[in-house]
């Protein structure tokens, strides 16, 4: 069963650091938490890795943001269905993770990446709404798919949310709802898998408890600071992430032994 003190030091270190940056940037722009801390851990080890040790602090992430939220939960009642769908679709991919080879996760983690740079993507408004619950369900499965086998569901829902012009207060509550069961249906089929077990949770706690309180500081930050400024920096940070997740693939794949 994989264990986070398999890891030297220097390692754990630097996983602290991730965590306590990927809250921070979760508080100060209301989501983004395993967005961040998934592809900079991939680049220290497997996906897989990556996502096993944020599961417990993701989902600490997901709760704190419910709760700590401003805008009214209520506004989600629209969207139940496709959270329904996000759960179906993170059971699948938490399934597909499980019992397949991490390794090809990377380039699926970064073509997510980059898909949600490209946030210029649009799908017809007009189509959204005459085909409400065949978007939900289409929208809700892919982006469970994506988190349950990279961690990284908001590049499928923010063209979904972005397409319709959804309001920010309707919005964040919606994706931490998403975030939050697929997070909790994907710990479950991990366990089911042996993957996860009683001493992750233990030893990821700490980690858990971490990213919570630079959630606390992100958004007191978020109402001193400008947001579009993170907005730039994380958007670079992603960017380069990206590129070094394409690159890792190419190498450990052996693609660039092929060409050469």
């Amino acid at each position: 069963m994989f264990s986070l003190l398999q890891f030297d030091g220097p390692v754990l270190f630097a996983v602290i650091l991730v965590i306590l940056f990927s809250g921070l940037v979760h508080g100060t722009l209301g989501l983004g938490f395993p967005m961040v801390a998934t592809p900079i851990l991939a680049t220290m080890m497997d996906v897989r890795s990556a996502i096993l040790i944020t599961l417990l602090p993701t989902m600490a992430v997901n709760i704190a943001s419910i709760i700590n939220s401003r805008e009214s939960i209520a506004s989600t009642r629209p969207f139940i269905p496709l959270v329904g769908f996000t759960l179906l679709g993170s059971i699948a991919g938490a399934a597909v993770l499980a019992i397949t080879d991490p390794a090809p996760f990377r380039i699926v983690l970064a073509s997510l990446i980059l898909l949600y740079l490209w946030s210029s993507l649009r799908i017809s408004r007009q189509w959204l709404d005459d085909n409400a619950m065949l978007a939900m369900a289409g929208f809700g499965i892919a982006a469970g798919l994506a988190a349950g086998t990279t961690n990284v569901m908001v590049a499928v829902l923010i063209i979904y949310f972005l397409s319709l012009n959804t309001d920010r207060a309707t919005m964040v509550p919606t994706l931490n709802a998403c975030f939050l069961v697929g997070k909790t249906s994907q710990i479950l089929v991990l366990a089911v898998a042996g993957l996860v077990g009683i001493g992750l949770m233990l030893e990821t706690a700490p980690l858990a408890v971490a990213a919570v309180l630079a959630l606390l500081v992100g958004q007191r930050i978020r109402e001193r600071i400008e947001v579009s400024t993170y907005q730039a920096i994380l958007r670079k940070l992603l960017f380069v992430l990206a590129a070094i997740l394409i690159f890792q693939f190419i190498g450990e794949s052996g693609i660039s032994a092929a060409l050469g």
